[in-house]
């Protein structure tokens, strides 16, 4: 664990060191458990309840532009809350350098049909034309 005094060929008493790892290990695989479960807690930071469908899995990547709507009407990209009134400009702003104009709405199946449909518009205004819903295929 710590030092050693032992004695030498020449009688001598020499200090001999050595470096205990195993509580080092034991906190990294600590940290390695809390980590994987943090992890996938971090993706869904907007708390909505998705509609119930049976359709087919979206192809949204990490780079994609998702919108989230909560069922008070509050509006997200990403984590960041924005209002309805600047919501064409900050999407147009996103998708000023990009290739892929596609958004995704996770909107709350409490919202009216039409908010999401003025949201809608707004995107549209936007110029982005390719918009998919994403729905909980798993509450059914």
């Amino acid at each position: 664990m710590g030092a050693k005094i032992k004695g030498g060929d020449l009688g001598e008493d020499s200090l001999e060191s050595e470096i205990n790892i195993i509580p080092l290990v034991d906190i990294m695989l600590v940290l390695l458990i809390i980590f994987m479960i943090a992890a996938p807690m971090m993706y869904d930071t907007v708390d909505i309840n998705l509609p119930q469908a049976q359709a087919q899995q979206s192809d949204a990547s990490e780079e994609s532009v998702i919108l989230a709507i909560q069922k008070d009407r509050k509006l997200f990209i990403g984590r960041q809350e924005i209002s309805f009134e600047e919501l064409s400009m900050r999407i147009r702003a996103i998708f000023e350098n990009r290739d892929r104009k596609e958004i995704y709405i996770r909107a709350d199946e409490e919202v009216s049909h039409g908010f999401v449909i003025q949201v809608m518009a707004r995107i549209q205004q936007a110029g982005i034309s390719r918009m998919a819903f994403e729905t909980d295929p798993s509450r059914q």
